[in-house]
């Protein structure tokens, strides 16, 4: 059983900084890409940020020069730092991983979701 768990989400003014963290675990296998979503109410999921198994990073336009990916391989974790936040900002992060015996076997896991709410 394969378990993905987000942590850091919260309240965060205008301008201000957060840290989300995503922890995979369980019989997962290899860990391929990794990346955060978000959902806004009303609004269809999307791509915030991924990053490679070999650390090849990509961003969302509205995030680029604001938000930082990074993981660690070994821990297999994945982290979003984010900074300048902004109220479009306010969403639920979803972390995501691809993982699987082999590239062609992977399969996507998601986690819970956490909340980060941009307002003053």
């Amino acid at each position: 059983q394969v378990q993905v768990v987000e942590s850091g989400g919260g309240l965060v003014q205008p301008g201000g900084s957060l840290r989300l963290s995503c922890a995979a675990s369980g019989s997962i296998g290899n860990i391929y890409d990794m990346g955060w979503y978000r959902q806004a109410p009303g609004k269809q999921r999307e791509l915030v940020a991924a990053i490679t198994m070999v650390g090849i990073r990509n961003y969302a336009d509205s995030v680029k020069g604001r938000f930082t990916i990074s993981r660690d391989n070994v821990k297999k974790t994945v982290v979003l730092q984010m900074n300048s936040l902004k109220p479009e900002d306010t969403a639920v992060y979803y972390c995501n991983v691809y993982a699987g015996s082999s590239y062609s076997r992977r399969l996507s896991y998601w986690g819970q979701g956490t909340q980060v709410t941009v307002s003053s």
